[in-house]
């Protein structure tokens, strides 16, 4: 016997019983009362007291089934239904732990992040959809051991504008690094060689918590790759797709990437190219921007020559500032900055801020005091914008260090509620 047939049983079982009851209970003392009533209403007045009962049960008999079936026919779910196909419950979501594994969370993770599961429910349309170079296929694990036998290629991990990355480990040294690989049209490029050496030689000499740092590099066969940190998490644009994430997630997420922008403006070095993909958070939510392979180098050693093409805008068009589209030759720091002010919007609202946009505060529940540092981020003008990564680190942890306005009037509450 199927749990359909099992269903059914029961659901007739029970239908069957209430209307017993309702029988019993209600329906036959008020016949049995009206009876009585019309029995001695009929001998009072002289009437044929048979005449009269035969007239209330005809009326009973009539009324019982007739209400009994307009119940029926409004209700409509005392019918057979198909049982719903057997799936697992979903699991228990604790304080503290991953909502799909049930994982406990370090101390310090952002709020819903368990990597393992991320990098599984999105691997599949990362790779479908990432936004990978026009006819540039990657390797395989077997050709790459080919080349560089002193990796081991454990898998590949997503492909992007610059290239494809492997999750690899190194011999020599037993540790887990990230091998990117650049595309082998890149070495058709006379000026290929010796833009990478400066690019390379450059992005290794940086040290820094907030950036993925790079342990070595150089060319094999066809290709040449970075030997660089792995960061065993997810990218911000998989994080966004697992779901929103609340103010109090974004405004500890910001100041990070501006820690890491200000490094490298410091030392000539502008990223062009800070987008969610390049934003990473390992198990502890700790940011680390990767890829500064677009990056322009402004270091006066460099001899005046323009090694990363200035020439072509480069970047990802939602998130490039104006001037890297009309002119390219002349991008500075601030164009980072801009992007940036398109990530925080976005990681805020959910949207970018395309065309004529609202404040943030007028799209979400949010403090309105962050609307002035978003909008002034993404000024048209780079005169108009702040001038520093730092200073807007600076204006975020201000305005989180005080009350703000929706918590004035508040201030018995032991936490800040989210989303303020």
């Amino acid at each position: 016997m199927n749990d359909v047939t099992v269903n059914s049983a029961q659901q007739i079982a029970g239908l069957i019983s209430f209307v017993l009851g309702v029988f019993v209970l209600v329906w036959l003392p008020v016949w049995i009362a009206t009876l009585v009533w019309v029995w001695r209403d009929a001998r009072r007045c002289g009437k044929p007291v048979w005449l009269a009962i035969l007239s209330v049960l005809l009326i009973g008999l009539v009324l019982w089934p007739v209400g009994l079936l307009v119940w029926l026919i409004l209700r409509k779910d005392w019918l057979p239904k198909a049982a719903p196909t057997s799936t697992p419950p979903p699991p228990t979501v604790v304080q503290g732990a991953c909502p799909h594994c049930g994982q406990r969370l370090a101390p310090g993770t952002t709020q819903g992040l368990c990597p393992a599961c991320l990098l599984r429910q999105v691997a599949q349309d990362s790779a479908a959809s990432g936004p990978g170079l026009a006819g540039f296929t990657p390797p395989s694990p077997q050709e790459l051991a080919e080349i560089l036998p002193q990796f081991e290629i454990l898998e590949l991990l997503g492909r992007g504008g610059m290239g494809a990355v492997y999750k690899a480990k190194q011999k020599s040294l037993d540790r887990v690094v990230a091998l990117k690989i650049l595309p082998a049209e890149a070495d058709a490029d006379p000026a290929f060689a010796e833009r990478f050496q400066r690019e390379a030689r450059t992005l290794a000499q940086f040290s820094h918590p907030h950036i993925v740092g790079i342990h070595d590099f150089g060319q094999a066969g066809k290709f040449a790759y970075f030997i660089m940190e792995y960061i065993d998490g997810v990218n911000l644009r998989q994080l966004q797709r697992a779901g929103r994430l609340s103010p109090r997630e974004t405004l500890a997420i910001v100041p990070q990437i501006c820690e890491a922008l200000q490094f490298a403006h410091d030392r000539g070095v502008v990223h062009r190219d800070i987008k969610p993909e390049n934003i990473l958070l390992d198990a502890q939510g700790r940011v680390k921007i990767a890829d500064f392979g677009l990056a322009k180098l402004m270091r006066p050693e460099a001899g005046g020559a323009d090694l990363t093409l200035t020439r072509q805008a480069m970047g990802t068009p939602q998130y490039m500032a104006p001037e890297q589209v009309e002119k390219p030759q002349s991008v500075d720091h601030r164009a980072d900055i801009y992007s940036l002010g398109v990530v925080f919007y976005e990681m805020l609202t959910g949207e970018l801020p395309l065309g004529r946009f609202a404040p943030p505060s007028q799209k979400v529940q949010v403090d309105v005091r962050l609307d002035e540092i978003v909008l002034k981020t993404l000024e048209k003008e780079p005169e108009l914008r702040y001038q520093q990564a730092g200073e807007v680190k600076t204006q975020v942890e201000t305005m989180t260090g005080t009350p703000m306005e929706s918590e004035k009037g508040c201030r018995g509450s032991s936490s800040r509620s989210e989303g303020s």
